[in-house]
């Protein structure tokens, strides 16, 4: 629901009613996953999706009975084998969708709307599974350990709750937490949907070569906030990257020395130049970073890692290195090759193999657990 934030932040300041479908568990191969939304206004207007269209006409028809009837409900979709014309879904999985009517009220899910519209961290815990008392009931958990809203159960599972929120906060990550009606953490009669809504992650490209505004323009496609460094000025300059978020002139170790970087933030070298790459891969490979890729053919990489090896990179450190960067697409171009490094990254932040998935098999959609009954 977060993803809607703009929107529906408009529809609360314009007075608008309007009820939202959440998809709050996945089974097989789901074609959204769990946070995704459908925001459906009393006028009849519609923004977002849980499905990519295979089940949007009857959770629109659900958002709608939810505004008159006022209840949250949630209904679960899945595969019609006796019906190919059948609402449900033509991948083969399930979902379960949560509909709440916002129509006054909804403290919570209020303040974090506002919140993920002005791009402020936050998250938001609701109850998808439990007594029809708690169903829908919010929590709103900032960073620095505040909330608002409650979850009806006393303040024992709210300070549970607070606690595994804060956890995928700190990760932005959107999770399923299970616990007990009377806040203990042992699985129980609770499952709770925690939406995170964070500043995009980071891309930092180090070394202002024509690859690297090819990489600039795939990052920001992907939703990354695009950073350009190098050390030499007459290259790092903003004709040359228009479309870059932030354009740094340092020398590349000692900007990620001083810059922030978290869990989700990816690192691509393309200086292939040892002066530059040795102390910046030093301190890259030694950092909680989601990704760490350099360019070079392979005997560029044989003898950086023999450099790494002399400058102290332990060999679990050295094995994070994606290293000739990206995958083997036969990429040519800078356009090519900058897909092949965006590729790359979507694999290794999400479990992919990078092989074709014609013939082999594996499941198309990967859920982080197994589904919840709701």
């Amino acid at each position: 629901m977060l993803d809607l934030a703009g929107p529906l932040r408009e529809w609360i300041e314009e007075g608008r009613d309007f009820a939202v479908a959440t998809v709050v568990a996945v089974g097989g191969s789901a074609p959204r996953p769990p946070g995704a939304a459908l925001a459906v206004s009393a006028d009849g207007t519609a923004v977002g999706s849980v499905s990519g269209g295979c089940v949007e006409g009857a959770v629109y028809d659900l958002c709608l009975q939810a505004l008159r009837e006022g209840e949250t409900l949630v209904e679960r979709f899945g595969y019609s084998d006796e019906d190919a014309f059948a609402v449900g879904l033509t991948c083969g999985g399930t979902i379960d969708v949560m509909i709440t009517p916002f129509a006054g009220g909804r403290r919570a899910e209020r303040a974090a709307l506002a919140a993920a519209a002005r791009s402020e961290p936050v998250a938001l815990a609701r109850v998808v599974r439990g007594p029809s008392g708690l169903l829908g009931q919010a929590l709103l958990v900032r960073p620095d350990g505040s909330s608002d809203g409650g979850l009806g159960g006393g303040p024992e599972l709210d300070r549970a709750v607070l606690d595994r929120a804060g956890a995928l906060l700190d990760t932005g990550r959107t999770g399923t937490v299970e616990l007990s009606e009377d806040g203990s953490h042992c699985p129980g009669g609770l499952t709770l949907l925690v939406e995170s809504a964070a500043p995009p992650p980071r891309m930092i490209v180090f070394g202002a070569i024509d690859f690297a505004a090819a990489l600039v323009r795939a990052g920001g496609f992907l939703g990354y906030h695009v950073t350009v460094c190098d050390a030499r000025p007459v290259f790092a300059t903003r004709a040359r990257f228009p479309q870059a978020d932030e354009i740094v002139v340092d020398w590349p170790d000692r900007y990620l020395r001083r810059t922030e970087t978290d869990g989700r933030t990816v690192l691509c070298v393309l200086t292939h130049d040892a002066k530059f790459d040795i102390p910046l891969l030093t301190e890259a490979l030694r950092l909680p970073v989601a990704y760490v890729g350099a360019m070079g053919s392979r005997r560029t990489h044989e003898d950086r890692n023999r450099r790494l090896r002399d400058a102290g990179v332990s060999e679990r450190e050295l094995a994070r290195l994606r290293s000739p960067i990206g995958l083997d697409l036969g990429a040519r171009t800078p356009e090519e090759t900058a897909v092949s490094i965006a590729a790359e990254i979507v694999a290794v932040r999400h479990g992919g193999t990078g092989a074709p998935l014609t013939g082999s098999g594996r499941p198309i959609h990967r859920a982080d657990r197994e589904p919840q009954p709701v």
